[in-house]
């Protein structure tokens, strides 16, 4: 068999790339087992626009958003299926001071496009809000399980995915591409998260892995919006709540913890009032961050023929289809990717 990629791994990062690759008529084969998207699937999904405990824009804010509900939108209708939820985010204020700041920031241009309304008193009477907060637009989350599970069946019905494991033992670098097993390809691209790590290729690519854990639970509360402050709480369809994340850099091997469970719980009581939870579910994935938080875009140093699209650590969702874009442009004019995910950066 003959393609034009051989793309290593279908999380969010190889879906989006090898649709893209789909829209511009090149050809590929995915190689994915269920077991690498586990960083993909746990993921809750967020994009928000607003973030950290300076309530700043977020990195490359106006580049990033006008893509991604165009994107996982044309998604949907090629897949037929339902996996992008359009929600405002509600930022509590923490201080007076806090809530002075926002409003002088309201006639601020460049903050205009992601606030609908900044709130001066309380707007929930359950969550602890007493100097009002800030509405966020443009936010939302992506049902990733959804998107993946219908996108491995369009692959698997155009014969364009292996489900097994990676052996990178078994690739061969070619004069003009590389052949593994009986594919050859005109390039090889590894999409597969911390998978990348154990490549001879990119072991010396700064990832910094990050565990993230989140509850979904019981909670009699369940607001329109996204509640957003130390913990965000998702009021999921099925009728339960979705509450995260951890972030560390320790445990990487343990699994759902103790501990974990109980930062988010005793953040969740800091932010809703009164309201008991009931935990339904305990998850943890690994997530495939880099130490200076930016992707890694670009072509090996010494081979011609190998790509790597990854590192997208916790804002995936937001980063992948702008970026997947930029590594198309690589691909197709040999373009080379922005300086900050560059992979010359880490040469």
């Amino acid at each position: 068999m003959e393609v034009d990629f051989l793309l290593i791994g279908q999380g969010l990062a190889g879906t989006a790339l090898s649709y893209r690759m789909w829209e511009n008529n090149l050809s590929f084969m995915v190689l994915d087992t269920p077991e690498q998207n586990n960083s993909s699937r746990i993921a809750a999904g967020l994009y928000n626009p607003v973030t950290g405990k300076k309530m700043v824009r977020t990195w490359l804010a106006d580049q990033l958003f006008p893509e991604i509900e165009p994107f996982y939108g044309k998604l949907e209708d090629f897949l037929q299926k339902k996996f992008l939820v359009k929600k405002n985010i509600y930022r509590p204020f923490l201080s007076i001071e806090e809530q002075n700041e926002w409003m002088g920031h309201s006639g601020d241009p460049l903050l205009q496009p992601y606030f609908e309304k900044i709130y001066s008193s309380p707007l929930f009477e359950e969550v602890y809000n007493p100097f009002g907060g800030i509405m966020l637009k443009n936010s939302g989350y992506l049902d990733i399980n959804t998107l993946l599970d219908a996108y491995s069946e369009f692959l698997l019905s155009n014969k364009s995915l292996l489900q097994e494991e990676f052996e990178e033992d078994k690739l061969e670098i070619l004069p003009e591409g590389v052949r593994y097993k009986g594919i050859i390809a005109k390039g090889i691209i590894y999409c597969n998260g911390l998978g990348a790590k154990e490549s001879r290729f990119f072991a010396n690519m700064p990832f910094a892995p990050v565990k993230g854990e989140i509850l979904d639970l019981e909670q009699d509360f369940y607001p329109e919006a996204i509640i957003n402050r130390g913990v965000f709480r998702i009021s999921l369809p099925n009728g339960l709540q979705r509450v995260g994340s951890t972030y560390t850099w320790h445990d990487l091997d343990e699994g759902p913890t103790e501990r974990g469970k109980n930062e988010l719980l005793e953040k969740l009581e800091k932010l809703i009032v009164n309201k008991k939870a009931e935990i339904q579910m305990h998850r943890s994935g690994i997530r495939p961050a880099t130490k200076d938080r930016r992707p890694l875009l670009g072509k090996h140093p010494e081979h011609e023929s190998v790509y790597i699209f990854n590192g997208f650590g916790a804002k995936g969702v937001s980063l992948v289809p702008y970026f997947s874009k930029m590594m198309m442009e690589l691909l197709l004019q040999g373009k080379e990717p922005q300086k900050e995910v560059n992979i010359r950066r880490c040469n």
